[in-house]
């Protein structure tokens, strides 16, 4: 499932191909939202904003288009009436004399008068956008430190889009690598220091992720490693998807567990429990 910083470059590439412009037509390949489509066709997109793993596509007529990927959904962007040749069911498209929007195998799907979009009920409950909203680590550490946070152990915190919005399951394992943190410990149990460590891994590896293609290594060594002729896969992480591997610190080996019902990468020696 893409995460927080591929949902906002998909948001970027939206913004780019429709804002400001009037869509000459907007199609909805939901059968309960096809009455909204003579609603949007001509109104002016304003803005594509991300909540999350959310979507909102704003229109200056009062209305907002709420998607959500989920696993399967992609946006892609092509010439004006220009569709790609795939077995995805188009779900959602803005047309307009240049470009064409096309949401495809999306399904969670809303149209919201403005006023309606902080209810939504995903919307009121996540957590804030470090890609879309001013987030500092100082905010996240007293965060880290709110009753209903401090005693989760780490590895379903960060999962939660409750608590910040657009962590998943690769960030979830960078950030803990990065602070040092045990994946079975809680904030609660976490030093002054680490805690800080883990504020600012939250922020500077989602803002990284978004500004590198998802690489959460080091970029210096991510590049040296790229010159060596390895793949993408071999110098994005730091440890997610490297089990068996030794560690880029250490050389432990890396190890892999199931946590929250996902599959998590830690290393057992600069993660250690005390």
């Amino acid at each position: 499932m893409p995460e927080g910083p591929e949902i906002r470059k998909a948001a970027d590439q939206v913004e780019k191909a429709v804002k400001g412009r009037p869509a000459l037509d907007v199609h909805f390949g939901l059968e309960r939202l096809e009455g909204y489509e003579d609603v949007l066709r001509g109104a002016v997109v304003t803005g594509v904003d991300t909540k999350g793993k959310a979507m909102l596509t704003r229109f200056d007529n009062g209305y907002t288009v709420y998607s959500h990927n989920q696993l399967y959904g992609k946006w892609i962007i092509r010439s004006a009436y220009n569709y790609p040749k795939t077995n995805r069911q188009l779900r959602f498209a803005i047309h307009n004399e240049k470009k064409s929007a096309l949401l495809y195998s999306a399904s969670e799907i809303e149209v919201l008068p403005d006023e309606e979009v902080r209810d939504h009920p995903f919307i009121v409950k996540v957590g804030p956008d470090i890609l879309s909203e001013k987030v500092t680590p100082g905010m996240l550490y007293d965060r880290f430190q709110e009753k209903r946070f401090f005693r989760r152990k780490w590895a379903s915190l960060l999962l939660d889009q409750g608590f910040a919005a657009g962590i998943g399951n690769y960030l979830r394992s960078e950030i803990l690598f990065s602070a040092g943190i045990n994946p079975s410990a809680r904030p609660v149990d976490t030093s002054e220091k680490k805690l800080k460590k883990a504020s600012e891994a939250t922020v500077n590896l989602m803002k990284q992720s978004y500004s590198h293609n998802g690489i959460t290594n080091d970029l210096t060594l991510a590049e040296k490693l790229r010159k060596q002729g390895k793949s993408r896969n071999q110098y994005r992480h730091w440890v997610f998807g490297r089990e068996g591997e030794s560690c880029r610190i250490c050389g432990t080996p890396v190890l892999k567990i199931q946590a929250a019902s996902r599959r998590l990468y830690y290393c057992e020696e600069c993660q250690k429990t005390s």
